[in-house]
């Protein structure tokens, strides 16, 4: 007995053991380190219903509410009629009235988010698919409501096939690689718009509107398009290609953009009568109410002023029904996220410090606010029959997020739990929604919840994830006062086996980028608790300029990015290196992106007290860098000489004293390796030397092959040799 008792805790001891060693992979393969997900769901317009993929990629399943059981299906690949078939579907949307179903296969990636692919319609009556083109593949297709039309992109112009009649047609013609985009936004747009298609059809389907881009005077950016040994045939580049695209720095010409309705019924086509400058945005167009009245927003260059139209697309009249205004810029929530109703719109203003919801009816009056209070509505759901609205608000602290309701008198009740990031996604009818949570100390997990927040339903729960990673690292919040004495939100993840009599090495990690968030109570695993593993003590706050706190906490950055943000940075640098367990001569930074730049900025700075810091992707002077994004928060380098020149982490390098790596992908069209060959460069005039490490074929993510396990490698490495 007792050697039955021994031998069992000695399993136990084994099976802990286990447990609790995690490989690097662990930490950085994001095959590992991403909890499970459902697939995305399409709610159902009997309200009852969910729509997703299977987990097989075979069928589209239906799905109830009440239970979180498979009801049905709506499509399988082994059960469609006729002739054609296909082996494979990506993604699916479905027609309005559900008759129809768009699916695409073989797919092209094109930027961050585009991509060219095959569609395919299946008629759920007769069970069979018809092809939408086969003239060659198509990019942003768009079905209409009643399922009769498929709208697309292909060689910058717009083409309309008609499901019934079998046709395939163009309706525009001027469609010019490097000059005229057709309905499809360029790189800019998506990148910083968020937008993937501007084609969109009114309520009957009558009336096609898109936007034409006319990118003929934005400059060309090109870069050496190298090969890396991810690569099929890494050593058939011997003349590597260059790519080319239109890429807009700060400063130079944007895409003129207008917007016009192609009527199906007489084939003709209109330009709306919009009033707009030359280098004036459109980053939204929708129709609202009924589906008669398109809704065009209208940013102007420095975008801290939008105007909202109500266009007639028959007599092409653009009545300005809302004008929003900023003394800095407007945040993209104010323009990306306005939600049209039948008899109104919810409108998020930023005009009280806070974001908060404003219900206008379409002449641009205004009814009523939704909601107030000391917090921000961080994202929008819907109403209901009651009048009841449902949103994600801030209003429990601004590290967490939580599902909200707020009836028509005004009273907000919350659905979700105190702590934690919650999130939704309602049915149509609002009466049910599928809840993701997570928190710190709790993996993501989904289930189904009732109106009222009552859970209904387990999806996933990864509880043996949660088990697997129940000995990692964790998280712990805090607040770190800058030197204005003004309280930042931050965290702190401790070594494994920590002991507080001892001295770790510090390594702070930052994004900072206006209006982002880094410290929330959300699940993460990532390559920086791979590090606090191995002994690092890793902090990170929430500086100047980062968001959902006040919008001036936000936008005292204005016009003179990674001034504020480095001083707040460098504070919490001196405030962990008092601390009794942290070694004061063994600090140092680490960021990705923004946070690259903000490493620059960090070791740069003559009285850093950081020994060693690595720069992922870093911009290194505001010129080089997108455009819009850049000019949302700097203006234009001619107007503001004084603010790019103290921008520039070119401008810090003679007070390089810390050890440096700098790592870039070749292939990087976001953050160019430019960045860092001008950064390099200019260390190497100056007789100074840095690491750097440089992944050929790898985009800004490096999401490829393994790349992120071998980069947290480097990093550990070039660590323990200089902290």
């Amino acid at each position: 007995m007792v050697r039955k008792i021994i031998s069992g805790l000695l399993l136990m001891a084994t099976t802990f053991i286990i447990k609790a060693e995690l490989s690097i992979s662990d930490y950085c393969d994001l095959k590992y380190t991403t909890p499970k997900s459902i697939n995305d769901i399409t709610p159902l317009a009997d309200g009852e219903s969910f729509a997703a993929i299977s987990n097989d990629g075979k069928a589209i399943e239906k799905f109830s509410y009440k239970t979180g059981k498979k009801t049905g299906e709506l499509f399988r690949l082994s059960e469609v009629k006729g002739d054609l078939r296909i082996d494979d579907f990506e993604g699916f949307k479905l027609s309005e009235n559900e008759k129809k179903i768009l699916l695409w296969n073989n797919s092209e990636k094109i930027y961050r988010y585009s991509f060219r692919a095959e569609y395919y319609v299946y008629d759920t009556f007769r069970s069979t698919l018809a092809r939408v083109s086969d003239k060659g593949m198509q990019r942003g297709a768009t079905i209409s409501h009643d399922g009769r039309y498929v709208a697309y992109e292909r060689d910058n112009n717009i083409w309309i096939s008609n499901l019934d009649y079998k046709t395939d047609y163009a309706i525009t013609s001027d469609g010019e690689k490097g000059k005229i985009i057709n309905g499809i936004p360029d790189w800019s747009y998506e990148e910083e718009f968020d937008m993937l298609t501007a084609l969109r059809w009114n309520g009957d389907d009558t009336v096609l509107a898109y936007i034409k881009f006319d990118e003929t005077e934005v400059p060309e950016y090109r870069f050496d398009k190298y090969l890396g040994y991810c690569d099929s045939d890494p050593l058939s580049d011997l003349y590597p290609e260059t790519y080319t695209y239109k890429y807009m720095l700060p400063g130079y010409k944007n895409s003129v953009v207008n917007v016009y309705a192609y009527n199906l019924d007489n084939r003709t086509t209109k330009k709306m009568d919009i009033p707009m400058a030359s280098d004036d945005y459109i980053p939204s167009i929708e129709f609202g109410a009924d589906g008669s009245r398109l809704m065009v927003a209208v940013l102007n260059r420095l975008q801290n002023t939008m105007k909202l139209f109500n266009v007639n697309p028959a007599s092409t009249v653009a009545k300005n029904i809302l004008t929003e205004e900023s003394s800095t810029w407007l945040s993209p929530t104010v323009y990306q996220d306005i939600h049209y109703g039948s008899n109104d719109f919810v409108f998020c203003s930023e005009k009280t410090g806070y974001k908060h919801l404003y219900i206008y009816d379409y002449n641009g009056n205004l009814k009523r606010p939704l909601t107030k209070g000391d917090f921000n509505v961080t994202q929008y759901y819907g109403c209901d029959k009651r009048g009841i609205h449902f949103m994600q608000t801030t209003s429990l602290g601004p590290i967490y997020r939580s599902i909200v309701s707020v009836d028509p008198k005004g009273v907000l009740k919350i659905l979700s739990g105190k702590t934690g990031t919650s999130s939704a996604s309602f049915s149509k009818g609002m009466n049910y929604f599928v809840k993701t949570f997570s928190s710190a100390t709790t993996p993501t997990q989904y289930t189904i919840c009732s109106s009222s927040g009552a859970q209904l339903a387990e999806l996933e729960m990864n509880r043996a994830y949660a088990d697997k990673y129940s000995g990692a690292p964790k998280m712990e919040f805090l607040q770190v006062k800058n030197d204005e004495g003004e309280l930042m939100n931050g965290y702190i993840i401790k070594p494994l086996n920590f002991n507080s009599s001892e001295k770790y090495p510090l390594l702070m990690y930052q994004y900072n980028g206006p209006e982002s968030q880094e410290v929330l109570d959300r699940w993460k695993m990532e390559g920086i608790f791979y590090l606090a593993s191995q002994g690092y003590v890793v902090a990170c706050v929430d500086g100047r300029g980062t968001g959902n706190r006040t919008n001036e906490w936000a936008k005292c950055v204005y016009l003179n990015l990674g001034d504020l943000e480095t001083r707040d940075q460098l504070a919490a640098v001196r405030y962990f290196a008092s601390l009794p367990y942290v070694d004061a001569n063994r600090l140092g930074c680490f960021g990705w992106s923004y946070g690259g730049y903000m490493t620059l900025m960090e070791v740069g700075k003559e009285d850093s007290p950081l020994k060693a810091g690595v720069a992922m992707a870093p911009v290194s002077d505001w010129r080089f860098y997108d455009g819009i994004y850049t000019e949302r928060f700097m203006r234009t380098p001619e107007t503001n000489v004084g603010g790019y020149r103290t921008s520039s982490a070119l401008n810090y390098t003679a007070n390089l004293k810390a050890k440096l790596l700098v790592v870039s992908g070749t292939n990087d069209d976001n953050v160019h390796m430019y960045n860092t060959l001008k950064y390099t460069s200019k260390l190497s005039s100056e007789g100074k030397v840095c690491d750097m490490m440089i992944y050929s074929g790898f985009e800004h993510s490096l999401r490829m092959c393994d790349a992120r396990v071998q980069l947290f490698n480097k990093i550990l490495s070039f660590l323990n040799d200089n902290l």
